[in-house]
């Protein structure tokens, strides 16, 4: 069953499609706390088809994936610059640096060590007014519809609210952190935790 599903969410369409009803939902802290009007340019980790783009519309804007279907289907929508890469070995000198970074929902995907080398790479990437806003899964602790989802997911390492607090303390002066739920009918699906986050000096 998670075969599958990872091979159908690996493409654009069904992608674009399971994550329309969320996405809005899924930035509401990022809206909330931020004037998107004010950001300069901004750099999308893990942007799959360019899911969160159009919210940056007045920016200089880079985004970057993995997976190629995405980035295609990507370019085709939005006409803007996008790059297939791993963050943890992607390098251009040109590309400067960013007072926004978005790290949407890659983390749960990868363990401790290659966390650690994807956000010690993103802070020197910072303006030194820049800020990261990284949005992940929770695992909660108790047994319910959002710890039983957050499990079938395609990433492996959604973790509890406090190693996600730890690990983004390793590499940034938390500006914010905050958790919340992804409902549905007034069900909670799954939660989430919204972190921002200065290089640290």
């Amino acid at each position: 069953m998670n075969s599958l599903m990872n091979y159908l969410l690996a493409k654009s369409p069904v992608y674009s499609l399971w994550q329309a009803p969320f996405a809005a939902e899924k930035l509401a802290p990022v809206l909330a706390l931020n004037d998107l009007a004010r950001v300069r340019r901004v750099l999308d980790v893990g942007c799959g088809p360019g899911t969160n783009t159009h919210f940056f519309r007045g920016a200089d804007y880079l985004g970057v994936d993995i997976n190629p279907d995405y980035i295609k289907s990507a370019r085709r929508k939005h006409k803007r610059p996008f790059v297939v890469a791993d963050v943890i070995t992607y390098a251009d000198d040109a590309a400067g640096k960013f007072d926004f970074i978005l790290v949407n929902s890659i983390l749960h995907h990868v363990g401790d060590a290659a966390s650690d080398q994807i956000l010690s790479r993103l802070a020197t990437w910072l303006t030194p007014d820049g800020h990261i806003h990284i949005l992940e899964l929770v695992l909660p602790g108790d047994r319910s519809i959002a710890q039983l989802l957050a499990r079938w997911d395609r990433g492996r390492y959604a973790r509890p609210l406090g190693d996600w607090g730890t690990l983004f303390e390793r590499h940034f002066d938390i500006a914010a952190f905050e958790s919340y739920s992804m409902k549905l009918a007034g069900l909670t699906l799954w939660n989430m935790v919204y972190c921002k986050g200065r290089a640290k000096r």
